[in-house]
């Protein structure tokens, strides 16, 4: 066990909020860039913890259609008059987040452990570019959000479920679910913002307990060092969410294929050449 300096904390919130959204995996960045600047591990429950910052920004972020969305589910309950497209979303998210509940909670043990190899991470962030470039050669792009049916909210939850391996990225693997369905890219990225939150969510609070302890593992950040890297978490996430929205409306997600293939290859060469170790 080594303890987190300051510095660190900073450098991977700043990290956890740049990648989050970004189709190019945050578990896998936290991951690389703990061991090629600080030669070791932050930590799957770090991680975990850190995105509870990224996921106040999509909270802010979407504040008025989050609020819209859960307004209408409860009134949507009571009156089947006022069954809109919003209720029919509130429903969605929940149908879309069962499956990363369920598999989330049976490979927590692998998801810390094995999951954590960088030949895993760099094999991931590598194969799955390709997901992307498919995805776009063949996406209709025919529907926006107001579209979206529970075949799409449950084809994307089950896509999520792919994010709990570190180098495949949650809204990579999401959107791409979105552009085989025939939605649009941003109707795809939204969508994969929403369902999420209650899944972030519930992985960070369920990490806090082991966030906390000493491990025999890894770099060991304290109480405020957590928070710090969550804060920084959170301001970088929401000019990264700004930003990509406006970058898919007019860009493919080639360009990130493009980078994640240079850096899972760069890794590879690394890890071959025993520059870095993998675990």
């Amino acid at each position: 066990m080594t303890d987190m300096t300051w510095a660190q904390s900073i450098v991977l919130g700043a990290v956890q909020g740049l990648t989050e959204f970004l189709p190019i995996s945050s578990s896998a960045h936290l991951r690389i860039v703990s061991e090629l600047w600080f030669h070791d591990d932050a930590g799957a429950s770090f991680t975990a913890v850190s995105q509870l910052g990224t996921e106040l920004a999509v909270l802010v972020f979407f504040a008025k259609d989050i609020g819209r969305i859960i307004a209408a589910w409860f009134a949507g309950l009571r009156n089947p008059a006022r069954r809109g497209l919003d209720y029919r979303v509130g429903w969605y998210v929940i149908f879309a987040t069962i499956p990363i509940v369920v598999l989330g909670f049976i490979f927590t043990d692998q998801i810390r452990t094995v999951g954590r190899n960088l030949w895993l991470i760099s094999i991931m962030l590598i194969l799955f570019s390709f997901v992307f470039v498919i995805a776009e050669r063949f996406a209709t792009q025919r529907r926006g959000l107001d579209q979206l049916s529970r075949t799409d909210a449950i084809v994307m939850g089950l896509a999520q479920c792919l994010a709990l391996i570190p180098g495949v990225s949650r809204s990579g693997a999401t959107a791409s679910a979105g552009l085989f369905l025939g939605l649009n890219r941003e109707a795809a990225f939204r969508f994969s913002f929403l369902i999420a939150i209650p899944a972030v969510v519930g992985s960070g609070v369920y990490s806090l307990k082991d966030a906390f302890e000493p491990s025999d593992q890894g770099l060991q950040a304290s109480g405020g060092q957590i928070v710090l890297a969550t804060v920084i978490a959170f301001v970088v996430g929401y000019a990264a969410i700004a930003w990509l929205l406006r970058f898919v409306s007019d860009h493919s997600m080639n360009w990130f294929a493009g980078y994640r293939i240079i850096l899972g290859v760069t890794m590879l060469a690394l890890l071959a050449t025993g520059v870095v170790s993998a675990t």
